[in-house]
């Protein structure tokens, strides 16, 4: 019991230390302490705060007693240094135009590499190929790779659903 008494008398304590925390920087919440406060790599990240209000109110305590309220001159911590947005874009990958992709598709159909023509050919909803099949059905006009991907989308819907009833997770 005197474990617990102690522990409301310091989150008490805490309390009354953060409010005149927050008026000696001129903040508005708990959070604008953060920015004071200094930790291995820049300053104190506002879900530490919390967590230390929470599990080690005395620790924390004594550090906006170190750096704010026994401080002469308060010291802004400059944040914590960061990757740049974008840099954990994978740079071993080679980005094509859309004039170079139709060019590699041309080359593959010309090689009748269909794997290929495959990988390169823009992935279709059923909606539009059905669209395409029937506005070339209307034209009498053959389009082998347009049947071909029908037929691939139908195949693969009904292995899904076979997988389905059969109590396997389809891999996507």
């Amino acid at each position: 019991m005197n474990k617990t008494v102690s522990k409301a008398k310091s989150i008490e304590e805490l309390e009354q230390i953060i409010s005149k925390a927050i008026k000696k920087i001129g903040g508005t919440k708990e959070n604008d302490l953060c920015k004071y406060i200094p930790m291995e790599q820049g300053y104190m990240h506002h879900f530490t705060l919390k967590k230390m209000k929470h599990k080690e109110p005395s620790e924390l305590c004594s550090l906006i007693e170190k750096f704010i309220m026994r401080a002469d001159k308060l010291k802004v911590v400059p944040p914590k240094q960061r990757a740049a947005r974008g840099s954990r874009k994978r740079r071993d990958q080679m980005t094509f135009s859309r004039m170079q992709l139709e060019r590699m598709l041309n080359m593959a159909r010309l090689a009748g590499d269909k794997e290929m023509i495959a990988l390169l050919s823009p992935k279709e909803s059923l909606a539009s190929i059905k669209r395409k099949l029937i506005q070339s059905v209307r034209q009498n006009a053959i389009d082998h790779e347009l049947w071909n991907s029908y037929v691939e989308i139908i195949t693969a819907q009904e292995t899904m659903i076979e997988m389905v009833k059969r109590g396997q997770s389809p891999s996507v």
